[in-house]
Parts: C-alpha cells; structure tokens; sequence
C-alpha cells in the first residue's frame, strides 16, 4: 500500500470514529462568569486581579500561604471554590504554594504558549480565574505538581 493511500485511509478512519461528547461545563451559568472587568478589580486586591484575571504571577516567595500547613482547603480567591486539600500540600522549593492533585472537577486546563516550551496552564472551574501550572516533576502517588499563585488562594481552616 502506497505512503499517501496509508495516510488517506488513517485520516479516514480517524474522522469515522466515534468521538466522546465534551463533557458538560457544570459552571456554564455561573453568576461569577457574568461579573465585568470592572467588578472584579472591585472585588481583588490589586495583585490578586493581575493574577486571576490577567494570569499574572506573583514574585516566588512572596505567599504566606507557604507556610501554611493546618487541616483545610485551599479555595479560589475569586470565588470561593474549594480546589485543593491541605494533605496535599508539599514543599516543592519552587517558591508557590505545591499540590500534587485537586479535587475533581474544580479545575480546568489550557496550553500556555507563552514562553518558549508550552505549559499547561490551570484555572478554576467556576469563575475561570488563572491559578498557576501543572508539571510533572510532583511526588508520589500522582507525579503532578500543582504550582499556584499563592494570590490566587485563601486558606479556609477545618
């Protein structure tokens, strides 16, 4: 079989194939996704803003919430959403607050191109505020790390 009837048939079948439906953004109709511009630099501080609304970054070093290390949740500082557990919270020397997984269905994803070598960039799922990127160079059991601006938390004791 010829290289290009092989790479016909492939892409064929491939647009034959059934495909799994997107699945359904459960905060579609979120109120926090309605706010303007305007409402959020009301709502944040000024470093919080740069960073949920215009995927900023804080300086490393800069979040008390490292070393913060009581029983709770770390919640999106936009909205209030619950994102991560504090037992999975973990040093990972990088200067922002690590985790090595979220709860389910808190956050969602995008590839950032901004530098050279493209990251997935994360974001909470209810109001779309940028939190940081996730890696790969986590600890056990997931292997991820969560890296977030520390701005972009709060810390809600258990």
């Amino acid at each position: 079989m010829s290289t290009d009837r092989r790479a016909f048939l492939m892409a064929a079948a491939a647009a034959l194939a059934p495909t799994a439906a997107p699945a359904a953004d459960k905060y579609a109709a979120s109120p926090w996704r309605k706010l303007t511009d305007a409402d959020w630099k009301k709502r944040l501080s000024p470093e919080a803003y740069d960073v949920l609304r215009r995927e900023g970054t804080e300086r490393p070093g800069s979040s008390p919430l490292l070393n913060e290390h009581r029983k709770g949740t770390f919640a999106c500082a936009g909205c209030g959403l619950p994102l991560f557990k504090s037992d999975w919270k973990f040093e990972s020397g990088t200067g922002w607050p690590s985790f090595y997984t979220a709860i389910p269905g808190a956050l969602g994803t995008k590839t950032d191109r901004l530098l050279v070598v493209p990251r997935t960039e994360y974001h909470c799922a209810q109001c779309l505020g940028h939190q940081g990127h996730v890696f790969d160079d986590g600890p056990k059991p997931t292997g991820l790390r969560y890296c977030n601006d520390g701005v972009a938390l709060k810390f809600v004791p258990a």
